[in-house]
């Protein structure tokens, strides 16, 4: 129960900045980080009798908000009909996450508790979770409130840092579980109505519109280079407490999943981000079956980058690329007593130019080619050595 009581209207004032050039805002994360607890966030103490059912003192009416009579839709718009349907089909999928941890104090030398929430989405009546992999990132501890406000401990089935996907999983009656309906994120077009739900500041189940602003954006990955690409860029309003919950369409389905937010305070200016469906349905079979992605691995542990372009800096001994005649620097190594000596000419290096005949200009580049490619499968490396362009072929091995 503890982990519930998590303050989002504190945490939320806290927020993880990146930047994203070239964009002058910085890309926040939406999810509420830390916060100290407070009893306001207890679902049973924030509810009083109603007339219709249980009301929250926060807005929301009952655990799965109210079901709206024909007579009710009679004085609604067509927009406002949409609107109430996607909710009340969708809402029961969203869950609240919460999580707890320890971050180290570099002053005081020692772990402090922190805490943090966000959001997920049911996906299925085994009781598996979809959520942000920031969301959960480094939790020791983590929990679940239902739609019914049921508490339920979480553990973690699998995480994966390139997407920013991980798959949560709890120990819940079928009959409690409401998946979500999954749609195809290739069809969308700007100008499309969208509707985001989640848990922003800790407000359950909190529905927002908007539209699609644009697609095939791109966000830092949450590894040191890479991106990660055909992002969604949607003017619904979400916030810190938003991230993992659902990014639907105006027939329930979930296109997308919200992640992030361009903004300068951590809260939203109406520019939001979701990764696609699509990415989401791909990876997490594999994190429920391998608890990670299998990617294929060139075998090219480390670049480097200058003016000139992406150059090999170490390759993994005996793997795919060395085996298929690439090279890297020339270390050299002399004994002079006791004292060993090593000296590295990156004169030597092959500079990648293309993989599969996309072009490599900077170092993340490398990871977005392989980022579809199976084990297995063979890719053909452009390279320039000694003045001369190759295309080198190499047969992936199993990586991470």
């Amino acid at each position: 129960m503890v982990l519930c009581l998590v303050s989002a209207l504190l945490g939320g004032l806290i927020a993880t900045t990146i930047t994203m050039p070239p964009d002058p805002l910085p890309v926040t994360m939406a999810q509420t980080p830390e916060g100290p607890l407070n009893p306001a966030m207890d679902a049973r103490a924030m509810r009083v009798p109603g007339a219709e059912g249980p009301i929250d003192v926060h807005g929301g009416a009952g655990p799965a908000g109210p079901i709206a009579q024909a007579q009710d839709l009679d004085d609604l718009t067509p927009e406002e009909r949409v609107s109430v349907a996607v909710y009340e089909n969708a809402n029961r999928s969203v869950v609240h996450v919460a999580t707890a941890g320890y971050r180290g104090d570099r002053f005081l030398f020692m772990e402090i508790p922190s805490a943090g929430e966000g959001s997920g989405a049911v996906i299925d009546r085994q009781g598996h979770i979809v959520t942000n992999h920031h969301v959960v990132e480094g939790a020791r501890e983590i929990q679940v409130m239902l739609f019914n406000d049921k508490i339920y401990d979480a553990r973690l089935v699998g995480q994966d840092p390139v997407t920013d996907v991980a798959v949560i999983k709890v120990d819940a009656p079928a009959d409690e579980l409401f998946p979500v309906v999954f749609g195809d994120s290739s069809r969308l077009r700007v100008g499309q109505r969208v509707y985001a739900l989640g848990n922003p500041f800790g407000l359950d189940r909190t529905l927002t519109t908007g539209i699609i602003s644009s697609l095939d954006r791109w966000i830092p990955s949450r590894r040191r280079v890479g991106r990660i690409k055909q992002i969604i860029q949607i003017d619904a309003s979400i916030n810190p407490g938003s991230s993992g919950g659902p990014l639907l369409d105006s027939r329930g389905r979930m296109i997308g999943m919200n992640t992030a937010i361009a903004s300068k305070t951590g809260e939203s200016t109406g520019v939001g981000f979701a990764l696609p469906i699509n990415t989401i349905a791909r990876v997490v079979p594999q994190l429920i079956r391998n608890g990670r992605v299998m990617r294929g691995d060139l075998g090219i542990d480390q670049v480097f980058q200058n003016e000139r372009g992406v150059f090999i800096a170490r390759l993994t001994p005996n793997g795919p690329a060395e085996r298929a005649g690439l090279h890297g620097p020339r270390v050299t190594r002399q004994r002079q007593g006791p004292f060993v000596y090593q000296s590295t000419d990156r004169s030597t290096a092959d500079r990648i130019v293309a993989i599969d005949g996309q072009p490599v200009k900077v170092a993340g580049d490398v990871l977005d080619a392989l980022e579809n490619k199976q084990p297995g499968d063979q890719v053909v490396v452009t390279i320039v050595r000694g003045g001369r362009e190759f295309q080198v072929p190499v047969r992936l091995d199993t990586g991470g």
